[in-house]
């Protein structure tokens, strides 16, 4: 082999191992920049499952604080309707008991009014 063959055996060699070592570095420039971009949607998605998160706690408490509410004026309506009923009931008992009375004055009124039935007198 001669100093021609040796110096360009050399040089291949040289050149081979120059050009791994930038494909090294490029595939490592490469990765680095996939890794950031990985880690940058990590955080986007961190950040969307946060405020995600928050907007479900806050629907949580609207619709806790409206439960509440609606829960409240049903309470109220139906105290009022339960009122209402109890005054109905007491009206009809008080015209149950003047009823009553005016049954027990027309009784009254015809025995004193109406003669007595014949002893032989059938009623129909």
């Amino acid at each position: 082999m001669g100093n021609d063959t040796k110096a360009i055996i050399g040089i291949i060699v040289v050149a081979a191992i120059s050009l791994g070592g930038l494909l090294s570095v490029q595939f490592s420039v490469q990765i680095a920049g996939v890794n950031t971009r990985i880690d940058d949607v990590n955080t986007r998605i961190d950040d969307l499952r946060t405020g995600l998160i928050d907007r479900i706690d806050t629907v949580k408490t609207a619709l806790s604080n409206e439960i509440a509410t609606v829960k409240a004026d049903l309470s109220a309506e139906i105290a009022d309707i339960r009122t209402d009923l109890r005054r109905l009931d007491d009206r009809l008992r008080a015209v149950e008991i003047a009823f009553g009375k005016v049954d027990q004055r027309l009784e009254t009124l015809e025995r004193l009014h109406l003669p007595a039935p014949e002893p032989g007198a059938s009623g129909s």
